[in-house]
């Protein structure tokens, strides 16, 4: 079935720390590129125990500080359905790709965030929950550097565009 927009998930535990931030931080990435009319992007946990819930205090002041205001969104849990909506399900570590897997079996669209930032150094984003400020940091310049990859894949592959 075609689509008229590009659909982006991304996905951790709890969808309270690291997946809003990067909701936040990928759209408005897409917005300062001029494209949000033709990418869709949400964010999602692979367990309930933040369904409802508002981005944690440390992720909404980390993007805040950058012009980022992720207060509004509420957390939720990932479901299947989620397979056939979003054209990239982006997960923050191995332990939210595996549960994802476990959730809709072998998906091949089912990626690490982190790949589309190749030159950070790591594969994960670390979990800053159980940490202070300077955690929700690191996590948002990680994901900074993965959100201009991921719209550059983007673009490549969906948009034909540079």
């Amino acid at each position: 079935m075609p689509r008229d927009k590009v659909r982006v998930l991304f996905v951790c535990l709890g969808n309270i720390c690291r997946s809003p931030m990067a909701e936040g931080i990928f759209r408005k990435t897409v917005t300062d590129a001029g494209l949000a009319d033709v990418i869709l992007i949400d964010s999602a946990g692979t367990h309930a125990y933040h369904v409802g819930e508002p981005p944690d205090e440390r992720a909404q002041a980390a993007t805040g500080r950058r012009g980022i205001d992720i207060s509004g969104l509420r957390g939720r849990q990932a479901t299947v359905a989620d397979f056939a909506s979003f054209d990239y399900v982006l997960a923050m570590d191995y332990e939210n790709r595996e549960n994802l897997h476990r959730l809709g079996g072998d998906n091949a669209r089912v990626e690490m965030f982190l790949a589309y930032a190749p030159d950070c150094g790591r594969e994960e984003v670390p979990d800053p929950y159980y940490g202070g400020p300077a955690g929700f940091e690191l996590v948002y310049s990680l994901l900074e550097q993965a959100a201009h990859g991921l719209l550059a894949d983007i673009r490549q592959r969906h948009l034909r565009i540079a």
